[in-house]
């Protein structure tokens, strides 16, 4: 699968042409065993990043269909996997044109995609996204059309292969339809019917204009929104669900992609496609022999541990994927790494709170986080009043004045012994044996002398402690500093962002007492490193608080790089035996793993060990180019159990060693983990 979204983006990147772009799609889905439903999820989450052209993707997505239909391909077939239809031709991609009529065999049901017509009345303009049921396009209604209808556009969502092959999926697509028909509210999407073209079979709805939430939470820099920019969003998608839940029914499926946000405003939630009914009287239970929840189309980031153990719906499955949602819009990231919540409870998970949340909204989004149905938060209407701010009752203007005054009246009269009326019609207080005395006047100096005051002594400079430097640098984020001090200098090294910048950084730290000379060696990085220094910012603060013992440099020549160059490094490892794992993050979103790979294997390393790596494997400078990071990860035990693909994407990579690294700390301690990173750049050869 990384094959897949490695060939997506070096096809974004410009370094491969169309031709050879679906040249290496074809070798992808040539593999033995090739898994359509995870090819689909990985087009699904690159379209959803940075949508590809919308031709483009409807070609892929064709030919990732077309497995189910045909098989394997025989290895010595050299026809395209997918023939487009006679004579077509993929708009901006050259060289790519289908057989003329006659020159292969005809499809016997092919599968519908942008420029068809459905049912002689859709027509299919373009790709909108995939989901966990189907894939939704804008259509044209042309009856509308021919009706001069103000708004001829809807939306089709059309099954995939998979559910349109299962026995039952066109019962599973009219229980959706008359379950969402059903929930007619305005923050969810209002659904039309369903019918089938052959087999195929699909759904019609109102065409949204806007954006998916999930393409605002993956998009490049994204660090999270301010409270109250997310609350009309958080409200939005909280009336949706109360509402549906009112009427007897749980989303099952709820997610980012399930939440768009339309130009005009409101928030739509859609694709009630596997929701359940959790309240049924006995005459439909009866005759619902069908559960929809069936076809496995749940994510699993988003499920609640019941649904992941398949027990029976409850709105409170709801709340724990709003809860999760909720929270990586304020913030930016999942709660637990995207990972699935039966193994974050596993693993003892506790996601910290979010900057800046009021405390009663954190008491809230925390409770609705638990992993157990019993303690988590029991109603959408709880939640949302729970997130909300409080409503401070204030006293009318002339009313709070007035209780000022009789406040202060009293007082007086208290201190001088007198009544509040007293005070108040101007009486003025006698010095009694109680009351306080005027002070005497201040000395002043004959006339023709001068007292000048005598001066203060130099104030004394505290000490300077690096523990009161912790908290500063804690609160930078994406970053990755150390500290250290020698009297009253403050040495500060790592890497921060360009966002927040090296001013910033200066500012706060010569704020602290008992720094009167502050150096600094800090690199800035860019939004897109964020998610790399962050899960590996803790092993290389220790790393470089215990004198830097593991350590990756560029051998002589610097850190920039021009095309065609050798990659050649020299890395160093701690005080004990370890394994040694270094990996290139291109700017592309992919890694490349230089060691442990198949052209480098050994990455067994002896105590304090050095060792230069690159000149056997022959890695080279190729596009894309800036500015890219390489870090050095030492483990006391393997990272995993065999090797991982050469490239693949970094999301998937930094969650599989975010969770390796969590359970070799837990076996072996955090300190036995260690990082370096090293910030390179790269040019194009100038000819």
């Amino acid at each position: 699968m990384a094959s897949l979204s490695h060939a997506i983006h070096a096809f974004r990147s410009g370094g491969l042409s169309p031709n050879e772009f679906f040249a290496q799609v074809d070798r992808v889905l040539a593999t033995d065993e090739p898994d359509q439903a995870k090819l689909l999820e990985v087009l699904s989450e690159e379209h959803t990043k940075l949508p590809l052209p919308p031709d483009v993707y409807a070609e892929v997505h064709r030919r990732i269909e077309h497995l189910t239909g045909t098989g394997h391909k025989d290895a010595n077939d050299d026809q395209t996997r997918m023939q487009l239809a006679p004579g077509a031709h993929v708009s901006g991609i050259s060289g790519i044109h289908a057989p003329a009529a006659g020159t292969a065999p005809s499809e016997p049901d092919r599968i519908k995609g942008v420029g068809d017509t459905v049912n002689g009345r859709f027509l299919l303009e373009e790709c909108l996204g995939f989901g966990g049921m189907g894939t939704v396009y804008k259509a044209l209604d042309l009856r509308k059309l021919e009706a001069s209808d103000r708004n001829p556009y809807i939306a089709i969502k059309v099954l995939n292969v998979q559910f349109r092959g299962h026995p039952k999926s066109l019962i599973a697509l009219q229980r959706e339809a008359r379950k969402a028909q059903a929930l007619a509210h305005p923050n969810i999407v209002a659904v039309y019917d369903f019918d089938r073209d052959g087999s195929m079979v699909y759904l019609t709805m109102e065409y949204l204009s806007g954006k998916p939430l999930s393409r605002v939470l993956r998009a490049q820099g994204f660090r999270g929104m301010p409270y109250a920019e997310a609350l009309p969003i958080i409200t939005g998608m909280a009336n949706a669900l109360a509402y549906a839940h009112e009427h007897g029914f749980v989303h099952c499926d709820f997610k980012p992609a399930n939440v768009f946000l339309t130009d005009k405003g409101p928030v739509k939630v859609i694709d009630f496609g596997i929701a359940r009914v959790f309240r049924r009287s006995e005459e439909e239970a009866e005759a619902t022999v069908f559960d929809a929840g069936s076809l496995g189309g749940l994510t699993p980031a988003y499920a609640s541990p019941e649904i992941l153990e398949h027990r029976e719906p409850d709105p409170r499955d709801d709340i724990y994927a709003l809860a999760c949602i909720t929270y990586e819009l304020l913030t930016g990231a999942h709660p637990f790494g995207q990972l699935p919540a039966t193994q974050a409870r596993n693993a003892g998970l506790r996601p910290p709170r979010p900057k800046h949340l009021p405390a009663r909204a954190w008491r809230t989004l925390r409770t609705a986080l638990s992993f157990d149905r019993e303690t988590r938060t029991p109603s959408v209407a709880q939640f949302l009043a729970g997130m909300k701010p409080q409503q401070r009752v204030a006293l009318p203007v002339a009313a709070g004045i007035a209780a000022a005054v009789a406040a202060a009246l009293v007082a007086i009269a208290l201190l001088y012994d007198r009544t509040p009326a007293e005070v108040a019609q101007g009486e003025a207080p006698s010095a009694t044996a109680g009351a306080p005395q005027e002070a005497p006047p201040p000395a002043v100096a004959p006339p023709g002398e001068f007292s000048a005051p005598e001066p203060a002594p130099p104030a004394a400079i505290p000490p300077l402690s690096v523990a009161s430097v912790t908290p500063v640098l804690a609160k930078v984020p994406c970053s990755a500093l150390a500290a250290s001090s020698s009297g009253n200098t403050l040495q500060v090294q790592g890497y921060l962002p360009a966002t927040f910048g090296l001013a910033s950084l200066r500012d706060a730290l010569t704020a602290i007492p008992g720094v009167t000379t502050l150096n600094t060696d800090v690199q800035q990085v860019s939004a897109d490193k964020c998610s790399v220094i962050e899960t590996f910012a803790p092993y290389w603060a220790k790393n470089r608080q215990a004198g830097g013992e593991a350590s990756i440099r560029m051998q002589a020549g610097g850190a920039a790089l021009t095309e065609g160059d050798s990659l050649i490094i020299d890395v160093t490892t701690p005080a004990y035996e370890s394994y040694v794992h270094v990996d290139y993050y291109v700017l592309d979103g992919t890694v490349v793993h230089l060691v442990p790979s198949r052209r480098a294997q050994a990455n067994r390393a002896p105590p304090r060990y050095s060792a230069t790596i690159g000149t056997v494997a022959g890695w080279t400078i190729s596009k894309p180019f800036g500015t890219e990071l390489i870090v050095l990860l030492v483990t006391p035990v393997p990272l995993f159990d065999g090797l991982r693909p050469e490239s693949e994407s970094r999301s998937d990579y930094l969650r599989a060693v975010d969770k390796s690294l969590r359970d070799i700390a837990a076996k072996h301690g955090q300190d036995k983990i260690t990082a370096d990173f090293i910030q390179i750049t790269t040019r194009a050869r100038v000819p």
